[in-house]
């Protein structure tokens, strides 16, 4: 790893992202970015999209992994050194993890009020989608909306930057999914049920001709 490599990509990993990129227009003019969104219990919340290489913000940390451009925003720097980006052990349905050894600070994890967690589940999740996720998932134009409940799953839709969008399963995973199963034990799954093959805004805009 260079001295100023923040993010290591395995191999499968890099496999994915490159199929996924393939399938964007525009693909070749495209880097990824993985930032932290959030905290849900003792961990990060996290974010990953696919962005044109001309709009990437200034001061922002950027690696070249050979055939892929990441970015990185500044503020996730510190919190994501000595990650590894890599390839879930699902047979069915392999999705991108993300091993960090980082955790958030005290500081971090106490800050703002606590949910009021008491109702029913579905309010429950309401709840943690509008005051933990569409926030975060909103810096993208993204928003996460519960359709029902379940025996324990969770029927949710992606909309806006999240439809379309083929990093839409990583911010399942890695945010949205987690963050609902810490603060609601009761939810065990979490299903995704947009119609991404009709998605209209994507988290970037194709280069104009």
């Amino acid at each position: 790893m260079a001295a100023d490599q923040v993010l290591s990509i395995t191999e499968k990993a890099l496999t994915k992202i490159l199929d996924i990129r393939s399938q964007e227009a525009d693909g070749d003019q495209l880097a990824l970015e993985v930032g932290i969104t959030g905290v849900s219990g003792e961990q990060f919340t996290y974010d990953l999209a696919m962005i044109l290489v001309k709009e990437i913000p200034p001061g922002d940390h950027t690696e070249d992994h050979g055939v892929l451009n990441v970015v990185i925003p500044a503020d996730s720097v510190e919190n994501l050194k000595g990650a590894t980006l890599d390839v879930s052990r699902d047979l069915l349905n392999p999705t991108l993890v993300l091993d960090n050894p980082n955790g958030p600070s005290p500081r971090i994890m106490a800050n703002g009020p606590p949910l009021d967690l008491t109702g029913p589940v579905e309010q429950r999740i309401v709840q943690v989608l509008n005051h933990e996720i569409n926030p975060t998932i909103a810096a993208h134009g993204g928003v996460a909306e519960l359709v029902a409940v379940e025996e324990g799953t969770a029927y949710l839709r992606l909309g806006g930057g999240c439809q379309g969008c083929g990093m839409a399963s990583v911010t399942l995973s890695q945010g949205i999914s987690q963050a609902i199963k810490e603060a609601i034990p009761e939810i065990t799954n979490i299903i995704d049920v947009t119609d991404h093959a009709s998605g209209e805004n994507p988290y970037y805009e194709a280069a104009k001709a």
